[in-house]
């Protein structure tokens, strides 16, 4: 039996240590899905709701993709349900510029040169600016697979769309990305 295959029996079997586990490894990366569709004041609720969802339903995984893919599948379906209620309250946009926990985007290049630092600190700025232009499934795809390294199979599955239109969107954010990017340098 493989380690991930333990794991998941473990919580099937709704093993305490096995549960904050899956919470220390999995919080950061859920409130990074979450940051593109929830607003930063309604984020622990919604983290807490994720969890809910899973140690719920975990009987009902099937081990059909990797835990991980199942969990970002929860994520991204709580994200687009808190999108919705905001819609329904008309908010078009979150402002994730304001929002100092949002250090997912950023990874300081140098710590040894202090104008690379600033560089690094100005680009990072400019690359939350362009990121928050994008659409909440957009930044999503950018996250799952420029950040996480998450294949294109797995972000299929986790947005519940053919692989086809997973690399399709991925080019054209990319290339939105890039047009993006050129405008502000101007």
């Amino acid at each position: 039996m493989k380690n991930e295959e333990k794991f998941i029996n473990k919580l099937k079997n709704k093993d305490k240590i096995a549960y904050n586990e899956l919470y220390e490894k999995y919080t950061k990366k859920i409130s990074g899905v979450l940051s593109h569709y929830v607003r930063q004041s309604e984020m622990d609720d919604a983290v807490q709701e994720v969890f809910l969802k899973i140690f719920k339903g975990i009987h009902n995984f099937k081990g059909e993709s990797k835990l991980s893919t199942w969990i970002y599948r929860i994520s991204v379906n709580v994200g687009k349900n808190y999108l919705k209620k905001y819609k329904n309250e008309k908010i078009q946009s979150m402002d994730l510029e304001n929002d100092e926990k949002n250090t997912y985007f950023y990874q300081p290049i140098s710590k040894i040169n202090v104008s690379e630092r600033i560089i690094s600190e100005l680009n990072y700025e400019l690359i939350l600016k362009i990121i928050n232009k994008l659409k909440p499934d957009e930044k999503t795809l950018i996250m799952l697979r420029e950040i996480e390294k998450i294949s294109y199979k797995d972000i299929a599955h986790i947005m519940n769309i053919p692989i086809g239109t997973v690399k399709s969107r991925i080019f054209y954010t990319r290339k939105k990305l890039k047009n993006l990017l050129e405008k502000e340098k101007y």
